[in-house]
């Protein structure tokens, strides 16, 4: 019923392109989603642990339809600033929102929290954020690499290194579904201490791995494995784009953003707990020409769920190894 887009990665949807920046020696980067026109957006936050910027405005009922670029960073609360170096290439270039005579980008961010992986974070005065925003929207490409890169380089999963992942679904209808994720969850994404992925269900081909679920099932699988053991608190979150070329309103965006939330689920147990500001922002870029009706709803939010836990498994599957990590990659499990 469902097939991969020629890449396998979120710029499959048309309108879209990716940059990816990351700093070796902090261990933690920055990943850009840039619009080739303002797309219509919107967020669904179910983390207790959040980390936004420019999410309010992202409401159905308030004013800005559409965004010129999303940006996910590591780095915790210092990452926020990476936003600010995507939005200042923008700028360069006049893109965003009018405003008399000015021109205001519109760039939503999130982070997740890769403070204590192992890199060094002793950066001086400024985090490294900003110049690494900027770097990240100046390469943008429909072409990038996953795993150890952009946000994900720093990620960490329960007992695995985590990393970037990405994925696309091509519907019947011809409309196309990507995701985005930076896959750093307190929770595990395989069954028990086993390689294969909780994802395995909805692989398509050998993606990543191509393991299937264990059988029999161990009896491991029931155990709830968590990333620390101890102060759990700040050190985890998943954060995601989910993307269509769909028409979709403000509000449809967002029930595309609220299924996409079934990947992590799917994909990661736990997920959402309060210890991960667990998020996903949804774009579409319209460039299909096709309005979704309400039936035709239920499967674009069917398959956002699907691509969301493929594109999980993904960035654990294609991590690499680096100095100091704290955790060994999957490859090497």
């Amino acid at each position: 019923m469902f097939r991969t887009g020629p890449r396998n990665l979120i710029t499959d949807v048309p309108g879209l392109r990716v940059g990816n920046a990351a700093d070796a020696h902090i261990g933690s980067g920055v990943t850009a989603v840039l619009c080739d026109e303002p797309a219509t957006a919107a967020v669904q936050v179910l983390g207790g642990a959040p980390g936004t910027r420019e999410t309010d405005l992202l409401e159905p009922h308030n004013t800005v339809e559409t965004v010129n670029a999303v940006v996910l960073s590591g780095g915790s609360a210092f990452g926020l600033d990476a936003a600010a170096g995507t939005q200042a290439w923008l700028r360069e270039q006049g893109i965003g929102f009018a405003v008399q005579d000015q021109i205001v980008p519109i760039v939503p961010a999130a982070i997740l929290f890769d403070l204590t992986n192992g890199g060094n974070k002793d950066w001086g005065r400024y985090p490294p954020y900003r110049e690494l925003g900027y770097e990240a929207a100046a390469i943008a490409s429909p072409d990038f690499a996953i795993g150890t890169q952009g946000a994900g380089a720093g990620a960490l999963t329960a007992g695995l290194k985590g990393g970037l992942g990405s994925a696309s679904t091509v519907l019947d209808n011809g409309i196309t579904v990507g995701a985005l994720v930076a896959v750093n969850p307190l929770g595990s994404v395989t069954v028990g201490r086993s390689r294969h992925f909780w994802a395995a269900p909805f692989e398509i081909g050998d993606e990543f791995g191509g393991l299937g679920l264990p059988s029999p099932m161990p009896r491991e699988a029931r155990e709830v494995r968590l990333k620390f053991s101890e102060k759990p608190q700040g050190a985890s979150t998943t954060i995601a784009v989910i993307a269509t070329d769909a028409v979709l309103t403000k509000a449809s965006a967002k029930r595309l953003a609220i299924a996409a939330h079934d990947g992590f689920t799917r994909a990661i147990w736990p997920s959402h707990t309060p210890f991960d500001g667990d998020l996903v922002f949804a774009l579409a870029t319209g460039r299909s020409g096709i309005a979704v009706s309400a039936e035709e709803a239920i499967m674009l939010g069917a398959a956002a769920g699907a691509t969301m836990t493929r594109a999980i498994a993904r960035g654990v599957h294609a991590a690499k190894a680096a100095e100091n990590d704290p955790f060994p990659v999957w490859s090497a499990r």
